[in-house]
């Protein structure tokens, strides 16, 4: 316990810089999967292609695989940056096929005379999907999406073998590596910080999931 409160800064730092690459891919894999999600269930036969495609690719391949192609593929291709947006799209790339999944099952579930009505008072796919299909189903797809939340949050600590600097997975090469420290004591630390995370964020989400339920 005395090398967490002797370095409790730096474990603050990497939290935050954790919570950071957490709400970056957060939003950017949520944003993105809706969006195949969309191409999923379009009636257009190319977009569902795209759809399908992304979520074969992405969630049948490794994380691994996705960071070293962000981190050293995308600098050969032109594409300059720093290590910490590198891992962020990664993570946001990986995830938002999971998310893309999760939500299309949400929109599977909402009874297919709804889209028909929407058809019939004359509303385009993407009205009907926007402001009928969605709202339903994103009730449904909380506890799911929490999942790949949660485990987003986890994968985060690959991201930071690849060299972001700062977040908490480098606090456990800071302190063993550079200063000596045990490593038992050191990794709990970096174990009550992913906790501070997904704890509290896994009971929003159980909140989140009983609110929507009473809106029903």
């Amino acid at each position: 316990m005395n090398v967490i409160l002797d370095n409790f800064s730096l474990y603050w730092e990497g939290f935050v810089k954790t919570l950071l690459i957490c709400g970056y891919a957060f939003v950017g894999s949520l944003a993105l999967g809706l969006v195949m999600a969309a191409f999923r269930v379009s009636p257009v036969p190319p977009l569902r292609w795209v759809g399908t495609s992304w979520v074969n690719v992405f969630r049948n391949c490794p994380l691994t695989v996705v960071l070293f192609f962000c981190a050293f593929g995308l600098p050969e291709l032109g594409i300059n940056g720093q290590y910490f947006w590198f891992g962020v799209a990664g993570l946001v790339l990986y995830t938002s096929a999971f998310v893309c999944e999760a939500v299309r099952s949400g929109i599977n579930s909402v009874p297919a005379g709804q889209a028909e009505a929407a058809r019939a008072v004359g509303l385009t796919f993407t009205q009907s999907l926007s402001n009928i299909i969605l709202p339903q189903a994103l009730r449904t797809v909380v506890p799911p999406l929490g999942s790949v939340i949660i485990a987003m949050v986890k994968n985060s600590a690959i991201v930071g073998a690849f060299g972001v600097g700062g977040e908490l997975f480098a606090v456990t090469d800071t302190l063993t590596g550079s200063r000596g420290e045990a490593a038992l004591p050191v990794l709990t630390g970096v174990v009550i910080g992913y906790l501070a995370i997904t704890i509290p964020g896994g009971l929003t989400l159980g909140w989140l999931e009983r609110k929507v339920a009473i809106a029903r």
